[in-house]
Parts: C-alpha cells; structure tokens; sequence
C-alpha cells in the first residue's frame, strides 16, 4: 500500500465544508488502541496462550467424508491408551444434540449421517496434546461412504440431506410491472467462489469446570451470550451455569468462533472435572468454521435507448452447504441488494438458499450483497458496452439517492451520497504507467521472475458501486447496554461488545473523554455475567454498544454538573465540560473535572435500541433495514493479456462514512477491506472435489500479501451524519469488501476484452479475447 498522502484519511467533505483540524483526543482523534503495544510486542493473551492447573488437552475426530452413513462408533482402543481421561460422541451430550444461531439444525457430533467433511465424530481428553490427537486418530468409524451432493442447483430435485429438507429459504421478490420491458436487454451467469475469514489465529480455548456443576470457557467469542446459550443447551445446564469469558480476539471478518468449537471443549470439561484446553490446527479451523457462501447468478438488465435501468430480473442461488448457519439473512442482504445502489423502476429476483455436502458458510463480512455486486456491475459494463457510453457515465444516470425507494418497498431515508462518490473517483488523476525498463519490472504481473514480456501488458480501468446495510434486518431486536463508572479520576466503561478489531474499545474511550472530560478511560473485558450486547457484526458495535456508551456517559456526565449547577442556580445545559474544564456558559463557574469529582463515585447504566425493522413479505418487500452505506471504487489493474496473470496497480476509493469517528482507524479499516476484496477477486477460493476441502491450509488456500495490496487511495469520505444514527457515523469495513472484487473484474474486463463473469478470476478468463 502506498504510505503518500493520498492514502492516508484526507479532509472530509459534509455541510461544513472541508475539516482539518484534528482533536487530540474524543471523538474525531486519532486515538490508538489500547491493545497496539501489547499485539505488536507479543505479550498479548490470545487464547492459545491459556493455562490453568492440571490442563488436559482435547482433540476432535472428524470426517473424512463430504457424505455418508456413520455404521459404528468403537471407541475402545482410543479409551484404553495411557493418558487417556474421556472419549465423549454424540451418545454423551446431556442436553440438546443440535445447535445453531438461527436454525438448530447442527449436530454436536455426527450420529448417523455425516453431512460435510471435517464435521465432527467425536472428542477426546487426554494429559498430553500428541496422546490426545493418537486417540483420536484410534477412534475407529465404521462409514457407508454416500453420493455427495455438491451442486446447489442439484439440490431442489436430490433427496434431503437434512430433516428440514434441502430448501432453507426462498424470497421472491416483486416490484413494479412483469410486463415491462426495456430497447436494450443484456444478459449473463456469474459464479462466486467460497472465500474463507481465515482468521490470523486458528480457534483456541480452555474451559474450566466449576463447584456448582458448571463451566467458564474462555475463548474468542465475538457473540458471547449466544455461544453461552447454545453451550448451555447442549449441556443441558441453565445459562447461568455457562460462562463464556472473551479472551484477545486476534481479529474477526465473520463468525470468529464457530460454537461447534466451543461445545466439545466444555463438555469434555464436565466430563473430566478438569480444565481442558483445546488449540485447532489450521486444517481444522478451515474445515470447521463458516465459509462466504458460493453463489451462482443469473441476471437480466432492460434499459432503455438513455441507458437508463427499466427493469432488472434475477435468480440468486446460495450454496449453503451442510447447515443453515445465517443462510437467511444472508440471502435476505442478496435479494434486497440484487439491483444495487441504482434507481430500477422493475424488478422480479428469485432468491434460493440450499443446503448441499459442501463445507458450512455463513457470516462473513458483507455477505450477500458482495456477490450480487459483482454480478449487477458486470451487467452494468454490458450495458454500457452495448450502448457505447462511458461506464461511470452509465452509472451515473441511474444511481441512487436519499428519497428514492429500493426493490423491497423501503424508502432510503439516510444519506446516499452515490453519485458524489462516483465522481470522486472518477476525476481522481489516474496512476502513471510504468516504463519500460529493467528496473521496473517488479511492477509487471507476476513480478520480475514472470515469464511475461512488457508489451503483452494491457492496463484496465474499471468502476463499482456498492451497498451495505448495517445493523440487523428483517425484524432482529438490536439492543446493547454499557455502564461507566467515575471513581479516583479514572472512567471505566463495561459492556459486552467484543472488540474484534473494528475499534469499538478505542472508540469507547473517545465517547467518554468527549462527553466527561476525563482522558484516563478504561475498557473492562467481556463476559457473559455482563447484559449483552449482541454479535459484532455490521458495524453495529459502533451504533448500537457506542451509543449505550454515550447514554450512559451522559448520565454520569448529568450526575457530575447537577451539584454545581444546583449551586449557581443554573440548568446543567448551561454548563460545558471542555479540554478536562468546566465552564458556565457566563464564566461565573470554571472549574476542573479533577476537582468536581474528587471524593466521588459515579455510574450510570444505559440501553440503546434502534428503531425496529420488519422481515421480508411474500413478495420481498418491507422495511427490513435500519441503515445503509455506500461506497464507489475505482480500480486500475495492468493484464498480462498471454499469460492472463494480474496486477491491481491502484484502488481509488470514495466512501459514504456518516461521519468520521477516529480518522487513522477509518483508514487501516477501508484499506483492510479493500484488501480482502482484492483477495475474493484474485485469489481466495476454498476449493472443493466431490464436497472434499482441497489443499485446507494457507499454502493451497491463497491470502493476498502486503506485496499483493495495491495503492489504495482514499480519495473522499463524505460526511453526511445519518440522523438516526448515534453519532451518525456508519459502517466502515464491509462496504469495500463488497464493492472491491466488482471493480477488480471490471477493470480485467476493460483491459482484456473477455466477459469475467467468475470470482475469483481464473488466469484463462484474463487472457485477451481474440480479434477479428
């Protein structure tokens, strides 16, 4: 990434104009995080670095199968080696034998059917890591190996894999009149690879037992109560005997803990009596967690002789492997966003989610409206090609703005700043070409060992548009409460809102320094004893737990001022509390924070609930988002049109931001994101043989490199506050991982002339089209 200017987080443009100054501290500094020193030193406690006093140590078994009927289970000679404690299958989960966050559908352990490879058999505790692993391995499963099924579209006419059948849901989506029809129609079928999160730690955790018959695990939950509650389940114990404590998150894109996990790991605790410590491979974590969904997508675009949208029709279909995980709401995102951010008079998409023998998906960031975006800006250079217009140009006569309404019926009531993005990135000065020469050639596609030469490179530009929506949707009750408390100088802020590395800690403290003056804030750590404060997940920390936070600091704040108010026979409105000082709004009371609170203690507690949304009718309509964002990226991509090998020279990027909370987080977010986006576009395929996970490490699966990041510059953050927002800032990080793969492969399109209606690109679909 480039380290100049451009990258780094320029002025941001609202109805203030230009904003330069930065404060020091609060809201809109740049405040590093508590935890940097301490991740960059390596003495931060990740939960592979736990320990407790006589540590067993567990393995899992698991299938090596995408399908088949489990025979038997014998576990005779795994429970005889020397080291052994406990062998536990599904024969011995006390409580529920299915878990899941939306459908329970998921066993704790296989029993008769394996649906997936790498699902679990069963579990083993033992006094060493290695004796563990053997007596897994010593398990020995009886199986009748079945026909897998793989292909999603197979699935509606293959018999169920699951007692709920194949289908998890279907949304069809009716908007405006069938019959209409528009002078130009294009076409086109996209598929969309499985991307992983591929966390930078593998899973890890303890879990101790406790006197009154329960257990404390201790892992890096990034949904803590709801983990809690299906553990609690499965063990057939009462919430309040489970305790889940969060331990260092070393980053999140998606469900950082799949509670298949956690759930053998707690169980094998109870069973012993002991602590028990379980650290996943690489190879385990890939093939236990969720997964992007692949998604295949057909497209229909009507417009008309201006190049203006009449009418759009889709059919969307989610693999979405062996269990439902967020397949709804993830398909929910996919329908609702199947047009983009452009306003379509028409629109008819059928939206399918299916199970199938391929590996579990599920949360992952942007999901849903990531690969109905490469589809519909694909189907957008088709119609500028056809029409002969210039492709921002196309976009431009069609974007979205605020007042206009979406395919579900909703009105966009936040700021959509669409077309101002576009041409931010439009205008933005294109990157120079590279010479010709020797000492340039690490900037060839491939680098200076390719076997290209320089005058097969062909440089591409191309555009894209996204959307996101953030918070929950579809009628989910967001809800998070936060307590701070005052005492000896220094603010504590408590609230369950797990800091996966979007920055809510650091922002926690910049709401309290700005509503209490107080620079010494502390964030206490997460556990289920705290009031929830639901999953970290689309932006909704930073809307939800940071206004919990700014509630309750502004009671604190009240309970501050309301002596001294009282005593100058004054409304506390009329006091201000700035850089640590007091003051009347008539300088009769000046004062310092210090001195207002000393001998005091102060606390307050808050909720903070959005407004409610509702699901998804018959028809695909409804008010089922609270919020949107949006983004406009335009990538520059040089193409090695022989060897069809890729470089993404530049990302120019134009976000919708509400407004900007913390200006150096803001960044690092959107380059991290634009970053995972490059990898969906370029590299990151879990690939699959007959429902097998193929190369499941981080040498067959390829993440994008700091030498694989391109210059990303931010070129404009437009700051139009949402309203109802707290703070009115928006979600940062999704919205270029949607947007980025888009541009990408319309940039691969620009410089080759060939279609790339497939993510991510293969190196014969970035080859040159033949000419006539």
């Amino acid at each position: 990434m480039s380290n100049d200017a451009a990258t780094a987080i320029p002025a941001v443009d609202g109805p203030q104009g230009p904003q330069q100054e930065l404060p020091s501290h609060g809201l809109g500094a740049s405040l590093p995080s508590a935890d940097s020193r301490a991740k960059t030193e390596g003495t931060f406690p990740y939960a592979s670095d736990l320990w407790a006093e006589g540590l067993l140590w567990a393995a899992v078994l698991r299938s090596p199968h995408a399908h088949a009927r489990v025979v038997s289970i014998d576990t005779t000679a795994a429970a005889e080696m020397p080291g052994v404690r406990v062998v536990v299958t599904h024969a011995d989960v006390p409580g529920e034998a299915t878990h899941g966050r939306t459908v329970a559908d998921r066993p704790v352990f296989a029993s008769d059917l394996v649906r997936h490879h790498g699902e679990a058999i069963a579990a083993v505790a033992a006094d060493h890591p290695d004796t563990a692993r053997l007596a897994a391995a010593a398990i020995a499963v009886e199986y009748e190996v079945l026909d897998p099924v793989t292909d999603p579209e197979q699935a509606f006419a293959a018999p169920p894999l699951h007692p709920d059948g194949n289908l998890i849901r279907h949304i069809p989506l009716r908007y405006g009149d069938p019959d209409a029809t528009g002078e130009v129609i294009v076409e086109g079928l996209y598929r969309i690879g499985r991307q992983d999160p591929a966390p930078i730690g593998a899973e890890a955790g303890l879990a101790v037992p406790r006197p009154d018959g329960g257990v404390d695990i201790y892992t890096a939950s990034t949904d803590p109560h709801t983990d809690r509650d299906l553990a609690a389940a499965c063990f057939g114990l009462g919430p309040e005997q489970v305790k889940v404590v969060v331990t260092g998150v070393p980053g999140a894109t998606g469900d950082r803990e799949d509670p298949g996990f956690q759930i053998p790991l707690g169980l094998l605790a109870l069973r012993t009596g002991c602590p028990v410590k379980l650290a996943a491979t690489r190879e385990e974590s890939f093939l236990g967690h969720a997964h992007r969904h692949p998604t295949l997508l057909r497209y229909r675009h009507h417009a008309d002789a201006e190049g203006r949208l009449v009418k759009v029709e889709a059919q969307i279909l989610l693999d979405a492997g062996a269990y439902a995980e967020a397949s709804s709401e993830s398909l929910a995102a996919a329908v609702a966003f199947a047009c983009g951010p452009y306003v379509v008079p028409h629109a008819f998409v059928e939206g399918w989610a299916v199970r199938t023998n391929n590996p579990p998906s599920g949360h992952v960031r942007g999901e849903g409206a990531m690969q109905v975006c490469a589809a519909y800006e694909a189907q957008m250079d088709k119609l500028a090609a056809r029409l002969g217009l210039d492709p921002a140009e196309l976009r431009l006569r069609n974007v979205l703005a605020t007042g206009d309404i979406l395919p579900t019926g909703q009105t966009v009531t936040c700021p959509a700043p669409v077309a101002e993005l576009l041409q931010a990135v439009r205008d933005f000065p294109l990157p120079a070409l590279p010479k010709d020469s020797p000492e340039d050639g690490w900037l060839l596609p491939g680098g200076p060992e390719g076997a290209g030469e320089p005058g097969a490179v062909r440089r591409g530009v191309g555009y894209a548009l996204g959307m996101v929506h953030m918070l929950g949707a579809e009628g989910t009750d967001e809800v998070s409460t936060a307590t701070v408390k005052v005492h000896d100088g220094m603010a504590t802020v408590i609230c369950a809102a797990v800091e996966t590395g979007q920055g809510f800690s650091t922002l926690a403290r910049q709401i309290v320094q700005e509503t209490l003056g107080i620079d010494e804030v502390h964030v206490a750590s997460v556990d289920t004893d705290q009031p929830p404060a639901g999953p970290a997940t689309h932006g909704r920390h930073t809307w939800v737990s940071g206004g919990a936070v700014e509630r309750a600091a502004k009671m604190v704040r009240t309970q501050l001022l309301q002596p001294l108010a009282h005593k100058f026979g004054m409304s506390t409105e009329l006091l201000q509390i700035t850089d640590g000082k007091i003051t009347s709004y008539d300088g009769v009371l000046s004062t310092t924070v210090m001195e207002a609170l000393e001998g005091k203690e102060l606390w307050a507690t808050a909720q903070c609930r959005p407004h409610p949304t509702e699901p998804l009718d018959g028809a695909g309509q409804g008010d089922a988002f609270v919020g949107l964002a949006f983004c406009a990226i335009r990538a520059v991509v040089d193409v090695d049109i022989e060897l069809g090998s890729i470089r993404v020279v530049e990302m120019a990027v134009a976000q919708d931001v509400g407004r900007v909370l913390n200006p150096a987080q803001l960044a690092t977010r959107i380059e991290a994101g634009v970053t995972q986006g490059v990898g969906a576009a370029l590299t990151e395929n879990l690939r699959t043989a007959r429902g097998l996970v193929r190369h499941p490490d981080l040498t067959g699966y390829a993440l994008p490199t700091a030498l694989d990041a391109p210059d990303i510059r931010i070129v404009r953050l437009v700051e139009e506050r949402d309203v109802v927002a707290p703070f009115g800032a928006k979600a940062a990080s999704a919205v270029p991982v949607v947007t980025s793969p888009a541009a990408v492969a319309a940039a691969v399109r620009s410089a080759t002339g060939r279609p790339v209606n497939r993510l991510p690109i293969r190196p014969q679909a970035a080859v040159a089209a033949p000419t006539a």
